[in-house]
């Protein structure tokens, strides 16, 4: 942004202070749940359901493949998609365009696997669906920094921890419903990520982004704009670190969960199993997460509530690690939905309080969400790994015990949030 006087400053790049709508909010979360049926309902139930029909002998290494890729195609979409926005001039507002097309394009994508009948279909379709659940995914988030102030952002994040945490629910009842008609589910899935946006892209509640308001950028600064000095931003990249290590713990006890009922538990219902400790964690995260929410607000501490919801996601892997019955992996949802609710809440409203500049609020938030990402990328590999052929379950869990330690540990580096 040029250096001119703070009055100057246009509209769309300042700090906001005025504290949000009931209706606003609900539009976000809106959004929030249509595009997280979009990421877990293949995730959690369909995709494990179609490796299987592809190639039931190598449907561990298939699923892992389909995964592993959409989740690299991820780590660069969101981080693009969010700096294209923030430099977006539309009369519509910098966010809201993106939001609209990242949705349409998604729906479209998740139809194009419902044909898939090859592994390079599947994996093309759930590529185009990461890079434009993902081009959305940006838009949301950096919205609410643009709009949300400081005091507020606990409930929001709460809010919208809340949304991705009802798309995950409902991603599991398409996954039941739909586990003998895929095609049906994937249409189901298209059908909730284009719908959910439609009240935010009605509202029309996005701030325009003024002509000539950012100075122009060569291809090579535009490139060179996504690295992020973490000595120079100290917090920044403790965040980022932070993040990463607690996404990484969740996702090692996630990526592997259908196949952990079947195989670990012997499951009689599988999907049914997955949807039964779905819904029980995403009531726990739903507590949790506004409650916290709510409390870091009031006091204004960010950090302790973080350090000690890693500390609960580490206690479920480990009850997951030394028991395979369904009731302990019960147990096992109700920890992980108390500690990882809290967690997505507060952290959030962390994450928007170490961001380097106000004009590249979307960029900087997908690439803090790179650390929501990677561990898509990472995990499938470390589950194949140890499943196959380090220990199998236990050591799969006890990872990810070591890694949100690790992470609750490290947050304590960060010293511009209390």
């Amino acid at each position: 942004m040029s250096t001119a006087e703070p009055a100057k400053i246009p509209l769309a790049l300042q700090v906001p202070t005025q504290r949000v709508s009931r209706g606003w909010i609900a539009a976000v979360v809106t959004v929030q749940i249509g595009i997280n049926v979009g990421f877990f309902a293949p995730i959690q139930v369909l995709l494990g359901l179609h490796a299987e029909q592809l190639d039931a002998s190598q449907k561990g290494a298939i699923l892992s493949l389909v995964t592993g890729v959409g989740a690299a195609v991820s780590l660069v979409a969101n981080p693009l998609f969010g700096a294209l926005s923030d430099r977006s001039t539309s009369r519509f507002g910098r966010r809201i365009p993106w939001v609209f097309c990242g949705t349409i394009c998604g729906a479209l994508a998740l139809l194009l696997m419902s044909t898939a009948h090859t592994v390079g279909v599947l994996v093309l379709g759930w590529a185009l669906m990461q890079a434009a659940g993902n081009a959305a995914v940006a838009a949301i988030f950096a919205a609410i920094p643009d709009r949300v102030p400081v005091e507020q952002r606990g409930v929001v994040g709460g809010l919208v921890a809340l949304g991705q945490t009802c798309g995950s629910l409902i991603g599991a009842v398409i996954g039941m419903v739909a586990a003998g008609n895929l095609v049906f589910g994937y249409a189901l899935v298209a059908l909730a990520v284009a719908i959910c946006a439609v009240p935010f892209v009605l509202m029309r509640q996005d701030t325009p982004l003024p002509k000539g308001a950012l100075e122009p950028l060569s291809t090579a600064q535009f490139l060179r704009s996504f690295w992020i000095n973490p000595l120079k931003h100290k917090d920044f990249g403790w965040a980022w670190l932070t993040r990463f290590l607690l996404y990484l713990g969740s996702q090692l006890c996630l990526v592997y969960l259908l196949f952990f009922l079947q195989d670990a538990i012997g499951h009689p219902n599988p999907a049914q199993g997955v949807l039964v400790l779905t819904a029980i964690y995403a009531f726990c995260v739903i507590f949790s997460s506004v409650i916290s929410g709510k409390l870091s607000d009031r006091d204004g501490q960010r950090k302790k509530y973080v350090i000690i919801s890693s500390v609960i996601v580490a206690a479920a892997a480990g009850v997951l690690a030394v028991s395979s019955t369904f009731t302990m992996a019960i147990i096992a949802a109700v920890l992980l939905g108390i500690g990882f609710g809290a967690y997505l809440a507060v952290d959030f409203a962390l994450l928007t309080q170490v961001l380097p500049t106000a004009d590249s609020r979307g960029k900087d938030l997908g690439m803090i969400n790179i650390a929501n990402s990677l561990p898509q990328v990472v995990a499938p590999l470390v589950a194949w790994l140890t499943v196959t052929w380090l220990g199998g379950y236990p050591t799969l869990f006890l990872s990810s015990v070591v890694v949100s330690l690790l992470g609750a540990l490290l947050v304590r580096k960060i010293k511009s949030v209390p």
